[in-house]
This record gives C-alpha cells, sequence and structure tokens, in this order.
C-alpha cells in the first residue's frame, strides 16, 4: 500500500475510533450512512430533455432506490470523446444515454461493457428489437423516420412516397436531414430501399437525393430549424423523425407526420455501461429501472420517448402522430440498421453526401 494509502487509512481508523467514543457517550446512537447515500450515480445524456428526463425518470428512481443522480449533459459526439479520453479509466460516468449510431462507434473503440442481462430482470419485458445483440446495452427508447407534412397542402398518400421530394410542384419548398443527424441516415437508407438495393445501396440513395436537391430548400441540421420553417410554411413537407411532430400537431396546427410506403427505418437510444464506470451496481439498477413499465410510460408522457416496455402507456399526443405503429413498429414494417454497415463507411459517406448531394 502506498503512502496516501497508508495516511487515508490512518483518517479513516481515526473517524471510526472518535464515532465509536461518541456512540459509547450518547443514549441513542446516531444511525449509519447508507451505501447508497455515500455515492452519487453519473448518467451522461442528452441536453434537450434533460429537465423532463429528471422529472419522469431521475427523481422516481432516486426516491425509489435512495441512489442519488448527477446528469451529464451534451452531444453525442461530444460525449463519446469524453470516454475516449479517459481510455477505460474511471470516465466520470457510469450509464450512457446515447444513439445508437454513436453507441456503435464507441464499441468499435472498446468504450462500453456488455451489460449482465441477469442482472436487469426488465429486460424480458421489453420489445425484442431493444434487445438486439450487436450492442452492449439495451435500447429504452426508438425515434421513427417519416414525412411531416402540411395537411392544408398535401394528404397522406402524397406524403408517404419518396417521389415528392422529387415533385418539381413542391420545389423549393420541401426539406431534408443532413446526414449528420439521426433522420439523415435513416433517409439515406429509405431512398436505397425505395429506388435500389436495399438499406445500404448509397450510391442508389446519393444519385437520387443528387436529383431532388435542386428543389431542397434546406438540408436541415436540427429540430428546430426543421420544425420553425414548416410552422411558418416556408416548407410543405420533411423527411423527419417522428418526435419533431408531436408537440406541432398537439398545437393544433394544419400538421401531420407518416410512415414511408417503402424503406421505413429507426433509431434507437441505447442504455450504456462504460468501462471503468466506479458504480456499477447503481448503474444496473438504474437501467433496469430505466427499462421498467413505470418509467417508460412515465418517459413517454412528459419526455416523449417512444418506449420499449411491452407492458407500457402510450400517451395520447404519441398516438396522435404515429397511430398503432408505436403498439409494435416491427409489425408495422419498421426496421434498425445494422451498425456494423455503417461505423466503418461512415466518413467516406459523410464526404460523399457533401460533394454528391448537400452541395446540389
Amino acid at each position: 500500500m502506498n503512502s496516501s494509502r497508508l495516511r487515508a487509512a490512518a483518517v479513516v481508523a481515526a473517524v471510526a475510533a472518535a464515532a465509536l467514543t461518541l456512540a459509547g457517550c450518547s443514549s441513542s446512537p446516531a444511525p449509519a450512512a447508507s451505501s447508497a447515500e455515500s455515492k452519487t450515480l453519473v448518467v451522461s445524456t442528452f441536453s434537450f430533455g434533460s429537465d423532463q428526463f429528471t422529472q419522469a425518470v431521475i427523481d422516481p428512481f432516486t426516491k425509489k432506490t435512495g441512489i442519488k443522480v448527477e446528469l451529464d449533459t451534451g452531444a453525442n459526439a461530444d460525449r463519446i470523446s469524453k470516454l475516449q479520453l479517459a481510455g477505460g479509466v474511471d470516465p466520470g460516468v457510469d450509464v450512457m444515454l446515447i444513439s445508437d449510431f454513436y453507441a456503435a462507434m464507441g464499441q468499435k473503440d472498446d468504450l462500453f461493457q456488455k451489460v449482465d442481462a441477469t442482472k436487469v430482470p426488465e429486460l424480458g419485458k421489453i420489445a425484442e428489437f431493444a434487445k438486439e445483440k450487436s450492442y452492449d446495452g439495451p435500447a429504452y427508447s426508438y425515434q421513427l423516420n417519416g414525412t411531416m407534412y402540411r395537411t392544408d397542402v398535401l394528404d397522406k398518400k402524397q406524403a408517404e412516397d419518396w417521389n415528392l421530394y422529387g415533385d418539381s410542384a413542391y420545389a423549393g419548398k420541401l426539406a431534408l436531414p443532413d446526414i449528420a443527424v439521426t433522420a439523415g441516415q435513416l433517409t439515406i437508407s429509405g431512398v436505397g430501399t425505395a429506388f435500389g438495393k436495399g438499406p445500404y445501396d448509397v450510391d442508389t440513395a446519393f444519385k437520387t437525393m443528387h436529383g431532388w436537391a435542386p428543389g431542397i430548400l434546406q438540408f436541415y441540421s436540427s429540430s428546430t430549424e426543421v420544425t420553425n420553417l414548416i410552422a411558418q410554411k416556408e416548407i410543405v413537407a420533411a423527411d423527419a423523425l417522428n418526435g419533431f411532430a408531436t408537440k406541432l400537431i398537439a398545437s393544433g396546427q394544419p400538421i401531420a407526420w407518416t410512415a414511408p410506403s417503402k424503406g421505413a427505418y429507426m433509431a434507437t437510444n441505447r442504455a450504456m455501461i462504460p468501462k471503468g464506470a466506479a458504480h456499477t451496481d447503481a448503474a444496473y439498477k438504474f437501467i433496469d429501472y430505466l427499462l421498467s413499465a413505470e418509467a417508460q410510460s412515465a418517459s413517454a408522457r412528459i419526455v416523449g420517448d417512444l418506449p420499449v416496455n411491452l407492458g407500457a402507456e402510450i400517451p395520447a399526443d404519441a398516438k396522435a402522430v404515429v397511430g398503432d405503429i408505436a403498439a409494435d413498429p416491427i409489425a408495422a414494417g419498421y426496421k434498425t440498421l445494422d451498425p456494423t454497415k455503417i461505423v466503418p463507411t461512415r466518413n467516406e459517406w459523410v464526404d460523399r453526401f457533401a460533394r454528391e448531394v448537400s452541395s446540389k
């Protein structure tokens, strides 16, 4: 044992001795602090909606278990970089909630440990797609790709057809996601499936989208950007995740969202445990609670996440956007993407998208 540890041990021994002396002099000894109270679980998550997530999941978890939680928020890329810098040694994060693509990137760099299913009983109650073996951690929510559109201009049949984005009648009134955002790869894979050989046929996808590009007002990079465009009627339709439409539809605006008739893909958000995490026992308790029907229902209602627990309640505002799809997205035709097909080619595809599509 090194000198610093010897000094620390001596301090601990002295404190313990003092505590025993005080206890002997007191008529009623003070209760010892519980192990839950002596640690703080650090959960790394998205900046957007963190207050709502705290209300829906964090506070009830702490109340139920006594385990305090500190949120560490930020962008996917920044949070992965933090783990890379730690190199698997005490990264300062116990649970990372992150999109599937970045989870796969982290796995490629060996940043996560495999979640032990025997320590997460709620895994037995979630949808099969959420337990995909390609990932080291389970999905706790998912997002569907489709078209958000103005119902005072378009009907559902028009909106669910990919050819809408090449229709000259709406040139300059359409938006598509940049490849950098979650919907970007889902769109590319959808176009590759609808017009080519499948979700990884980027040659066909990029060629098709290059033809559409002159009529695309914006290749957007944020949810705020695209929702503002459609709310202000600068565009009549945009390929977008279902969650982007929730508040607009709830507000009564003439806006709807629909799945594509072909090439429907979804993204998942995963719960991962970084290598070197300091509080793995508490991390497992948190993930188990996160997957419970109680937490999933609250998160769906307050945060807007689509739940993976089969017993969770799907709120009315989510049903108003996606209808029956949320009950079983796989049965409705949605598929997830294979991370092993995307991560190795990511940089090449990003460069090609900029040259062949978004630069027009």
